[in-house]
Order: C-alpha cells, then sequence, then structure tokens
C-alpha cells in the first residue's frame, strides 16, 4: 500500500457528501424493491439483494444503515423508518441464543438510535429510552452466555460453528457486552450466579489476541507480524488451543483479509473504550495498563500488515494466500484491479479496515505518537479515497449496492461472477454497505466537529 501524505479528512468531504447522496437513493431502491418476507438480505447478484447466510447476521446493518443515513444528513424520513423497523423487527436478534453477532445487530440498531438520542438528535422519551437500554441490556448478556472456558481461567465466545470456535469476527461484535456492562446490566447464570460483562468482553478480546493474531513470535512456520486466522480451534475437553483454521479464507494458514480487517476495527475499538471502565473495575483483568499493551499491540500488528499486503490504492484482495493471486505479480505496489482474472478484491474488508487505521491513527495522534499515528490515519484516508469512488463507489441507479466489488464466501462459491468475468466482482453485501456508511460519518463527524463517533455514545455519561 502506498500511503498518501498528501490527503485530509477535509477533502474527502465531497465524496462523502456523494456516498450520502448515492447511499439515500440505494436505501429507497431496496425499500421498493426488497421483500423482507424472504428473510435478510445478505448481498447482491446481478445488482439486487438476495439472501444466503449461515446466520441472520446482517438485518441490523439493513436498518442501522437508515440510523446513519440520518445522522448524516438529517432526513427524517430514514430515521422514522429506522425506528419502525427496529421496534418492530429486531427483537428476534436480541434474544438470539445461536450467534456471535450481536454487536453487529443490535448496536447497530438500537444502540445507534440510543446514541441519537443521548445527543439529543431524537427527542428525549422515556419509554423509547428504556425500551432501547433493556434491549441492549439483554442482547449482551445473551450473547455472553456462548462460553467456551480455556486454560489458565480464560475463555471466549464461540461462534455458530460451536464451543470449539473462536472467530476473528466477534472482536467487532463484543461491544455488546460493553455496553450492556455500562448500563449496568450482568450476565446472571444457575444458582444466581453472576458474572461480569466487562470481565467476559475483557477475556473474549484476550483470547482474541492471544490465538487470532500472529507476532512474528514463532507460534508456527507461517508467523507473520499481524497475520490472523479466521477461526481458532480448541479442545474442549480440557481447553486447550489445537490449530488455526478458517471458514472464508483460503486456509488457516494464510489470511482472510475481512477478518484481518475486523480485528483491526475491533481492537481499535477497544483501545478506546477503556477510558469508560473504571480502574478498580480493570484491576481483576490485569489493569489498564496492561489491557492498552494488549490491544495496542494487536491493533498494530494488524494494521501494519494490513499496510504491507494491499493494493497501492488501499483496497485488499480477500485472502493473502489465495492460490492465484501469485499470477498478479507485485499486486501491491499497483492499483487494485477488481476486473483481474485470477482472485477477486474484497471492497467490504477495506471499508471495515479503513476505520481501524483512522481509529488506531487518531488514538496514537491523542497519545502524542504523531508519527506512528499520522501513519496509520494517513493510510486509512488512502483506502477511503478510493473506496469512495469509481470503480467502488456504486452510482448506477439500478444497483441496490452502495459499494461493489466485495466478496462473502469464496470457498463455498456464493459470490457471484457475472458473464465475461473469470471471478466475482460488481457485486455489494450489507456489510461491506453498512461499513462505508460508518466510515463516512466517523470522517464526517470530525470534519464538522460534532461530537466523537463511537459505540460508547449509546452510554450516558
Amino acid at each position: 500500500m502506498q500511503i498518501r501524505q498528501d490527503l485530509t479528512a477535509a477533502a474527502l468531504q465531497p465524496k462523502i457528501d456523494r456516498l450520502w447522496q448515492l447511499s439515500a437513493e440505494k436505501i429507497d431502491l431496496i425499500n421498493r424493491e426488497y421483500d423482507n418476507s424472504k428473510g435478510t438480505p445478505v448481498f447482491t447478484v446481478n445488482g439486487k439483494y438476495t439472501l444466503r447466510g449461515w446466520t441472520e447476521w446482517t438485518q441490523g446493518f439493513q436498518y442501522g444503515a437508515e440510523v446513519l443515513q440520518y445522522d448524516a444528513t438529517g432526513d427524517t424520513r430514514y430515521l422514522e423508518s429506522a425506528r419502525q423497523k427496529t421496534v418492530g423487527l429486531m427483537a428476534s436478534h436480541v434474544g438470539h441464543f445461536g450467534v456471535h453477532d450481536h454487536g453487529f445487530n443490535n448496536v447497530s440498531t438500537y444502540g445507534n438510535l440510543l446514541r441519537l438520542m443521548n445527543e439529543g438528535r431524537i427527542p428525549e422519551q422515556e419509554w423509547e429510552r428504556n425500551f432501547y437500554e433493556i434491549a441492549l441490556k439483554v442482547s449482551g448478556a445473551v450473547q455472553a452466555r456462548r462460553w467456551t472456558p480455556i486454560q489458565g481461567g480464560q475463555g471466549f465466545i464461540h461462534s455458530f460453528n460451536g464451543p470449539h470456535s473462536l472467530f476473528v469476527d466477534t472482536i467487532r461484535s463484543v461491544r455488546a457486552l460493553m455496553v450492556s456492562h455500562l448500563l449496568g446490566h450482568s450476565y446472571m447464570g444457575e444458582n444466581d450466579l453472576k458474572t461480569s460483562l466487562l470481565e467476559r468482553g475483557t477475556l473474549h478480546s484476550l483470547a482474541t489476541a492471544r490465538y487470532a493474531v500472529y507476532y512474528g513470535e514463532g507460534r508456527d512456520s507461517y508467523d507473520l507480524w499481524g497475520r490472523t486466522a479466521h477461526e481458532s480451534i480448541f479442545n474442549t475437553n480440557d481447553g486447550n488451543y489445537r490449530c488455526p483454521n478458517s471458514q472464508q479464507g483460503f486456509s488457516g494458514f494464510t489470511t482472510w483479509t475481512r477478518g484481518l480487517a475486523w480485528a483491526m476495527a475491533g481492537f481499535a475499538e477497544q483501545l478506546e473504550s477503556l477510558s469508560a471502565f473504571k480502574e478498580e473495575e480493570l484491576t481483576s483483568l490485569g489493569g489498564r495498563a496492561a489491557l492498552e499493551t494488549i490491544y495496542l499491540k494487536a491493533a498494530r500488528a494488524t494494521c501494519d500488515f494490513y499496510i504491507e499486503n494491499t493494493a497501492s490504492d488501499g483496497i485488499p484482495y480477500w485472502d493473502t494466500g489465495a492460490p492465484q493471486l501469485h499470477k498478479l505479480g507485485d499486486y501491491t505496489s499497483r492499483t487494485s484491479d477488481p476486473y483481474n482474472d485470477f482472485e477477486p478484491v474484497d471492497s467490504s474488508a477495506a471499508a471495515i479496515g479503513a476505520q481501524g487505521l483512522l481509529r488506531l491513527g487518531k488514538y496514537l495522534n491523542d497519545k502524542g505518537q504523531t508519527d506512528d499515528g499520522s501513519r496509520y490515519w494517513q493510510a486509512g484516508l488512502t483506502a477511503l479515497d478510493s473506496l469512495f469512488a469509481e470503480p467502488y463507489l456504486s452510482a448506477d441507479p439500478a444497483h441496490q449496492g452502495l459499494i461493489l466489488h466485495s466478496i462473502y464466501h469464496r470457498p463455498n462459491g456464493w459470490d457471484h461472477i457475472p458473464a465475461g468475468q473469470k471471478i466475482p466482482c460488481g457485486e455489494s453485501s450489507m456489510w461491506g454497505d453498512y461499513h462505508a456508511r460508518e466510515v463516512a460519518l466517523y470522517v464526517n463527524r470530525i470534519n464538522k466537529g460534532l461530537p466523537y463517533y463511537s459505540y460508547l455514545g449509546s452510554v450516558r455519561e
């Protein structure tokens, strides 16, 4: 990746403004054309959203997009639509014991709406506040129930694959536990045993940092600074770690770039969240300083790997070990090519990863570490400058997607290959579109001097 030093957040504002214009058109198009009775839209085929997935993990992105659209533009049509749909249709996600995605579905909807109420953007109504708060409280506890204990008194929130499976994705979803804890809630188990949601969320984050992220310390033959494994496998009989694996990447010993991006954004967010907790709450977990060291190491490592292994314009290919990637030659020295004949890019990884780069950059800049902070910040802007323009930003009025060239599940062959192409391209995903909007809102708020965008905004100080 070739980090551009000439870019500023303010210089991206025209592209951000255009993105919100197109975003409104896409939301309206989906609302007119998509049949929600069929299930939650996941990704597009020939420009139309369709459903295909293992679990219901994208509906929060569908309705959360409307909240973000209102936040950025003030158009109350989207606020009222999001409020109605969240209240009427999202309850099943609050009590969904079968997924590890509560931070995606519920913080993106109930959390964003509560944040707007805290900011005075939604009129204060006691019933509405209580409704959002109870949903977030319960969601965090339901998420925490998916618990696998491992060696050393540690543990993790296991994926839908089962109790043996730690997904790197969940580091971005663990915020559901943090919000629930900050709202005063706990996980209640058998015999009224009360467990801290901060404890569970932190232990999960520590397990992810230890097992899902590599640091070039000789863990195996493919141990590189910042590489990630999509899935970490444990023996549930004794709690021992067994091996890396991958569901959506090429292999357990290569790096699926969307998983990498989840870690980039997730660890940067957990760094930011540390300030919200009291020192005495963190003491039993190692203390604030120790947690900061671990999270910062994971955030730096993953962001460094992204920069090192991404095309010059900041858009990554779907897996850094994809089997035909070598046929592209030195792809990191050239602009990404979504229409090549060998391996697809994944724009959704760029949308997620850019937010991680920006949050880490700001975190370090605020700490006075401006050399490193500027590097990550400018890398994030570089990726956004590419993502918010053609061929990634979708201007086709008939295409329901906002960001093109997203990849869902390359190994399963779920992604559409258009006529005349040899690899999947030209399609969008709910998570890619949502995270493009989210990072656009993040920069938009900084440019306009508005309150800093964070999931902590859903909790009143």
